[in-house]
């Protein structure tokens, strides 16, 4: 059994948040989320124009961002891997009501959380419930694409890396 451990957050988005991982690192997911990309790969290949996780790196692995494409000014296209815009505006996630309250930057953040270890069932249950609605995207990428021809529909595969499906393989 896992001891559980508490981690406080303190970045620019959370003042003191607190909670529990009680879960092993990258183990025991829920059966139906089977990720293709852990947030550290993610990372690596360039997502979210590099800005997404510049200012909270405290929290999670430093490991994670020694080979991390980021940009601690402003977003930049160039760095993500399909050198593509792909995702709005976290004014626009908000909108839509795509933001739970314990994670202001979004699905990503709540990734990396669930990653490490955290479990909020009923948040679970919704965010891996959009992370297969993703499925969509790869089903117009096979369809529309010759397979390898990986910049075929660019801007739906940078989308799909956002959501730790590998969409390089398609």
């Amino acid at each position: 059994m896992m001891k559980k451990k508490i981690v406080v957050v303190h970045d620019m988005m959370q003042k003191e948040y607190v909670y529990t991982l009680s879960e092993p690192v990258g183990r025991n997911f829920h059966p139906d989320f089977k990720p293709d990309l852990t947030p550290k790969e993610m990372l690596a290949l360039g997502v979210f124009g590099g800005k997404y996780m510049t200012d909270c790196q405290k929290e999670f692995p430093k490991n994670w961002f020694v080979s991390a494409l980021l940009s601690p000014k402003k977003y930049d296209r160039t760095l993500n891997y399909f050198g593509v815009p792909a995702s709005q505006s976290l004014s626009v996630w908000r909108k839509k009501g795509w933001i739970y309250q314990d994670d202001p930057r979004g699905w990503f953040q709540w990734y990396c959380r669930y990653y490490m270890g955290r479990r909020i069932p009923k948040e679970d249950e919704r965010q891996i419930s959009r992370w297969r609605a993703m499925s969509r995207h790869i089903a117009q990428v096979k369809k529309y694409c010759r397979r390898g021809d990986v910049f075929c529909r660019a801007r739906q595969r940078q989308a799909l890396l956002h959501w730790a499906y590998d969409s390089r393989l398609l």
